[in-house]
């Protein structure tokens, strides 16, 4: 979706970005500007500050600025579009759709009207929730014997559901709402009728202690109940609503994103008490899955919030499986610039009682000592294999193939390659050379058919699955001829893979122009490998979407429209192009970038290029920083320091 440069403007004159601020972070009247305490990094005294004239955010101590909606992008996890129809939705804005028809806009304003609603019924029945569980001595008692005290059951919001059929019947005036069903409060057997011969129901949750789930803008989408005593099941969760995925939300990371910040990773636990004893505790950071195991969207959801993620699992078997599944989710995502670590816990333990025995150090520690993805994926390729025989080695080989593969392109998965080769007693490229023949094996019958009923060759494969054509080349305008001969097949997976049908739509413009910047190159390299825009880190994403025009518009483009449809083919994101101010540029950049048709090489390159790009970044802000500390501002001298160090350590080609 391309939203109008011009009704972002207007957008932003609209909206207030301290009432934006506001409703996140607490702020005061500091003379022309309001102050707080910065969200995005620990502080005790506040170095904050948002201008009502200027409408922007800054930090004196970490550096984060930015406008509205940036601070939704930075802080509430927001993606562009999200954002902007958050503000759009405040001040009663309709965002432009010019590229929906009447009666899908239509169906879409009513899905965002029923969605609404439904948060509204459930933030009531969290209220009354609340109220409840001051109500009853026995809910109460049960909190404080888990150790848990009445500040941090307010701060999740805790509540208690009473016993009885039909509690909420007192909570809602017309108990036959339709609502009540859709937002999964309340239960319908049409097959059952009552004595006034309406279908029978009655609520969910009776008896239980209440956990409302929030999601990242902090409005109640569902609930997660735990019974006091014995029964089953132990917790029970809202069912799947047109505002609740499990396979989406995670427990408490609204309350936890300031804290993942702060600590520097987000800790994923098994349970709702688990997140709510360790935010006690010291360890506001923790987050869980709601009953489920945890998914890629459960991952790259996190990684809007920071660039390190630890899983915390029971050391028993159970555990060891779901940090698997973890395993096969986080893979993909496991860039070089990020951290995945497992923590696995003593069977007689879980995060609660570990640091109440052991204390909050300790625990720090042991966290310090949770097994790197790299490890892991090894350890979980060797699992039932005896290394000391041939047969256990080449099952070994078996096994890693699948997980290696899911890796993206960089230095982790090359160093792998070695570490499992070693392991299999044979060399990196025969392992390699090894498991592309495996994978040619798979396909070959299936692709030998096609060839053979057109009457000719199978199209080449290329590394990376990019297209290969079977029997014509591009023409020299960088558009495919249109012979009816010239087609082809796409040799990889992915949401852009094709089988059949004419070649894709041509990937350049035609105006051949050299680059001039490192800045230009790195448009080009991004828009031919969009994927690679998940491997950058979340500082490198605002530096880019910072720049000036024209990189900094393009970039933010790229970044709303990987939210939006996931990565895409240039084939796609060239059609997307269309009509936006920086479209010819941009194909121009990626004229340059797409020229040789390397991939692998492509994002090597990307790699150089943003090294580049960052010690530039940190180059401008030490100079910065160090004619501020010359004028005599002694807060600018610690960033200064920290600034310095980190530009030292890139240009050592050691950066951390």
């Amino acid at each position: 979706m391309a939203i109008p440069q011009s009704f972002i403007q207007e957008l932003l004159n609209r909206v207030d970005v301290v009432d934006v601020v506001g409703r996140y972070v607490q702020l005061k009247k500091g003379g022309a500007n309001f102050m707080g305490l910065c969200p995005f990094h620990g502080e005790k005294s506040p170095s904050f500050s948002v201008s009502p004239t200027k409408q922007f955010y800054h930090c004196f101590g970490c550096g984060a600025n930015g406008n509205a909606i940036g601070f939704l992008m930075e802080h509430a996890g927001m993606n562009f579009v999200e954002a902007v129809k958050d503000l759009a939705q405040q001040v009663g804005l309709q965002v432009p759709e010019d590229d929906v028809s009447p009666q899908e806009r239509e169906r879409a304003a009513q899905q965002r009207q029923k969605q609404a609603t439904l948060t509204d019924v459930l933030e009531k029945t969290a209220k009354a929730y609340q109220k409840d569980l001051k109500d009853s001595p026995r809910a109460v008692d049960y909190l404080k014997r888990r150790g848990l005290t009445g500040q941090i059951a307010k701060a999740f919001g805790l509540g208690y559901a009473p016993e009885g059929w039909r509690h909420l019947a007192g909570v809602f005036p017309d108990y036959s709402e339709p609502l009540l069903v859709e937002s999964g409060l309340v239960i319908e057997h049409e097959d059952e009728k009552g004595q006034d011969g309406e279908a029978k129901r009655y609520d969910r949750f009776r008896d239980r202690i209440m956990f409302p789930i929030r999601n990242v803008k902090g409005e109640c989408i569902g609930f997660g109940g735990r019974v006091l005593d014995k029964g089953e099941p132990k917790y029970l969760n809202s069912p799947e609503t047109p505002v609740f995925s499990k396979g989406r939300e995670l427990y408490g990371l609204f309350e936890a994103r300031t804290a993942i910040r702060q600590h520097g990773y987000a800790l994923v636990t098994e349970g709702y008490m688990d997140v709510v004893a360790l935010a006690q505790l010291g360890f506001a950071n923790a987050v869980a899955t709601l009953g489920t195991a945890c998914t890629p969207d459960h991952v790259h959801k996190l990684f809007r919030f920071t660039d390190a993620v630890v899983f915390s699992f029971d050391g028993d078997g159970a555990g060891r499986r779901a940090a698997r599944k973890a395993l096969d989710a986080a893979l993909p995502l496991a860039t070089d610039t990020r951290s995945v670590k497992f923590l696995f816990l003593p069977t007689e333990h879980d995060p609660d009682s570990y640091i109440r025995e052991h204390g909050a150090e300790a625990f720090a520690d042991f966290v310090k000592q949770a097994v790197p993805l790299s490890r892991f994926l090894i350890d979980a390729a060797a699992a039932d294999c005896d290394l000391a025989t041939a047969e256990g080695r080449a099952r070994l080989s078996s096994q890693a193939r699948p997980l290696w593969s899911a890796l993206p392109e960089g230095a982790l998965k090359r160093q792998l390659l070695a570490e499992l080769a070693q392991q299999i007693g044979i060399g990196n490229a025969d392992l390699q050379q090894l498991w592309q023949r495996d994978d040619r094996g798979l396909r070959r019958p299936r692709e030998d058919h096609a060839s053979a009923d057109q009457g000719r060759p199978a199209p080449a494969e290329h590394p990376g699955g990019t297209f290969a054509a079977s029997t014509q080349a591009p023409a020299a305008s960088g558009g495919w001829p249109p012979s009816a001969t010239a087609t082809g097949r796409w040799s990889g997976g992915g949401r852009g893979g094709w089988r059949k049908g004419p070649p894709p739509p041509p990937r350049m413009l035609g105006r051949q122009t050299a680059s001039q910047t490192r800045t230009d190159r790195a448009v080009g390299l991004l828009l031919a490998n969009a994927s690679a825009w998940d491997s950058l880190s979340a500082d490198d994403h605002t530096m880019l979407a910072h720049l000036p025009e024209p990189h900094g518009p393009v970039f933010a483009w790229l970044e709303a429209q990987l939210h939006e449809h996931g990565p895409q083919p240039w084939a796609a994101l060239r059609e997307a192009l269309r009509g936006q101010p920086f479209e010819a540029y941009a194909c121009a950049e990626v004229e340059q970038a797409t020229i040789a048709a390397d991939s692998v090489a492509e994002r090597e390159e990307l790699g150089g290029v943003m090294n580049l790009l960052r010690r530039d970044d940190l180059q401008a802000r030490s100079d910065a920083l160090a004619a501020r500390v010359q004028a005599g501002d002694r807060g600018a001298y610690e960033e200064f320091k920290r600034v310095t160090e980190r530009l030292r350590a890139l240009q050592t080609g050691h950066p951390v």
